[in-house]
């Protein structure tokens, strides 16, 4: 009897569990699991994020216009044109990078702001920079589509901003392209009118201007001057 008896005292007797507190108020650092998730996923997604949103598309339109204005197919091959226009395109954005890492990365990483104020943080330089590179209309025609009604240019949101930051550097590096095709495009012209004054219209001006074409480029250091405008054209 004594035993069962404590037995049932055991079994009355209230018992404390043990208790979880979460506390979510403040900011704290981020784990690194949580780091190394955010790095992979902008891994995965960081090719459109530098065609979309550098000036990559702008260079590497531009050094393609150039290399068929030489008449060039293949020389120099599409690696070392896609390599230049990014290094390009990040000097350009050096200052806004920067910008990015002090004000929001480098904060998120320290815990001193939560993702949201760091996505937040990030955006603004990043579509200053990007406003200045839009021309009005093509920005005008997606918030009338999106019927976004801005205040400031700042308002706009992203997913009006980036299609028209697009076609802008599309048509910047159109203007560029023509201009360098101008003085190779008169090569050819003056190389096809003597061919046909001798009466040699069987023979392709092309095979004739080419290396005209190449050394004209090579004496005014052609590379150089294609990558000075599109420098000069970011300001």
């Amino acid at each position: 009897m004594t035993g069962a008896a404590t037995l049932l005292s055991a079994l009355t007797t209230p018992t404390t569990l043990p208790s979880v507190t979460v506390n979510l108020q403040g900011v704290t650092k981020p784990s690194e699991s949580v780091v190394i998730i955010l790095v992979l996923s902008l891994l995965a997604v960081a090719p459109s994020l530098i065609i979309m949103l550098t000036g990559f598309v702008r260079a590497v339109v531009v050094l393609s216009l150039t290399r068929n204005a030489l008449g060039l197919s293949a020389v120099p091959p599409n690696q070392v044109l896609a390599g230049l226009a990014l290094f390009i395109s990040l000097f350009v954005m050096a200052p806004t990078i920067s910008t990015i890492n002090h004000a929001a990365i480098q904060p998120y990483m320290g815990g001193k702001i939560d993702a949201v104020q760091a996505y937040d943080a990030a955006e603004t330089p990043l579509k200053t920079w990007m406003l200045k590179q839009t021309r009005t209309p093509e920005l005008e025609m997606f918030t009338q589509v999106t019927k976004e009604h801005p205040a400031m240019p700042q308002d706009v949101s992203m997913t009006a901003l980036v299609p028209a930051y697009i076609l802008s550097e599309l048509h910047s590096a159109f203007i560029i392209g023509f201009v360098i095709f101008v003085p190779f495009l008169i090569i050819d012209l003056v190389v096809a009118s003597v061919l046909m004054s001798m009466g040699m219209m069987m023979l392709p001006p092309t095979i004739i201007s080419l290396p005209f074409k190449l050394l004209l480029f090579v004496l005014v250091d052609g590379w150089t001057l294609v990558a000075h405008s599109l420098l000069v054209s970011y300001r």
